[in-house]
């Protein structure tokens, strides 16, 4: 079982920055999608930004134009700016994809928080 391991979490102002990655524990075959959620405290985790395999990124409204994105082969990074205090959240990637048998997997990394205080 492959394991998604996030960094760079951690505590910051309103209207600065921070930049998440996230790398595999183990090869990755080949995916479809990664991406990053977030789950605010007492709310439901959301989708934040997701780039396919054809590198096509899309974004949920509330962070377009101050997140960004983006991957190196197989590890996957979230630039993000101007961040706002309804920004604070615990932050998971994931992938999607299928194994060298052909078998969909899904996995998830274990969160990093981000706070964001005003």
């Amino acid at each position: 079982q492959v394991q998604l391991v996030e960094s760079g979490g951690g505590l910051v102002q309103a209207g600065g920055s921070l930049r998440l990655s996230c790398a595999p524990s183990g090869s990755i075959f080949s995916f479809n999608a990664m991406g990053w959620y977030r789950q605010p405290p007492g709310k439901q985790r959301e989708s934040v930004a997701i780039i396919t395999s054809g590198d096509t990124t899309n974004y949920a409204a509330s962070v377009k134009g101050r997140f960004t994105i983006s991957r190196d082969k197989t590890t996957v990074y979230l630039q993000m700016n101007s961040l706002k205090p309804e920004d604070t959240a615990v932050y998971y990637c994931n992938f999607r994809g299928k194994t060298r048998t052909l078998h969909e997997y899904d996995y998830w990394g274990q969160g990093t928080q981000v706070t964001v205080s005003s």
